[in-house]
């Protein structure tokens, strides 16, 4: 089931959270690029709003904290009204506020698990029953490289983590009905974050890589297509990434 356009074609429905700028931005021009009419999900109203014009007419804008349960329902339900059903959901909305744990305020530990787990759980949790109902669907969720651990990252880390185990839980629970649920871990990605880092942080970083190099969103987005394209039938509850080897234990 998709939205109808034109004389009996139709199109899939994507969602993608922090969709305005950085990875997200790249994930919404590859779907839009792949055909989608995708929905672009983020509190930056004035950079949501421009990237959807410049995206054409596939490209929807629209604003909601994933972290408000009734904001996240009331989203679904105008989508589902609008285009008819969502095919692929991509959370991608993340925030972070780094500090070592003796010294990091209990509200930075509760705001970054309330978007980056709880606000995940809450749009895949409002996916599940659309796509469930329809006996397809597509779920992907962008974790990070950081739930094997960083340090200074304890509430990151920790919300990264859950993501990880929430998306193994939903490729169980959903398997049977035809959706399919896996995760991307970043690692070093030239984003606008990472570019406000010092000069000589970056290089250290990208000296801690077997590549010697940073990713580039589109590397993310490039998995995202993969993980949503028909043809991929028999991946589920994986935790995919794209980080230029680091997770295989390299180190600074």
């Amino acid at each position: 089931m998709a939205w109808e356009v034109g004389r009996g074609f139709m199109k899939k429905v994507a969602i993608i959270t922090g969709a305005a700028k950085g990875i997200g931005k790249a994930i919404a021009e590859r779907m839009v690029a792949e055909n989608y009419i995708t929905i672009l999900v983020d509190v930056d109203v004035e950079n949501g709003q421009q990237l959807a014009k410049n995206l054409g007419s596939n490209a929807h804008f629209y604003s909601c904290n994933i972290s408000d349960e009734q904001a996240v329902a009331t989203f679904f339900n105008t989508i589902v009204e609008k285009f008819g059903t969502v095919n692929a959901l991509v959370n991608n909305a993340g925030i972070i506020k780094d500090n070592v744990i003796w010294k990091m305020p209990t509200e930075d530990f509760d705001a970054v698990i309330d978007i980056n787990l709880k606000g995940t759980w809450l749009m895949c949790k409002n996916a599940a029953s659309i796509m469930k109902n329809q006996q397809n669907g597509r779920i992907v969720n962008i974790a990070s490289r950081a739930w094997l651990g960083n340090p200074g990252q304890s509430n990151y880390s920790a919300s990264k983590a859950g993501v990880v185990g929430l998306t193994r839980v939903l490729a169980l629970e959903l398997g049977k009905h035809g959706v399919l649920v896996n995760a991307i871990a970043p690692g070093l990605i030239d984003t606008p974050l990472t570019q406000k880092l010092p000069l000589d942080v970056q290089e250290k970083l990208i000296q801690a890589q077997p590549t010697k190099s940073m990713g580039k969103p589109e590397d993310i987005a490039n998995t995202v297509a993969f993980l949503c394209n028909e043809k991929t039938q028999f991946i589920t509850g994986q935790t995919i990434y794209v980080d230029g080897g680091k997770s295989i234990g390299a180190g600074i």
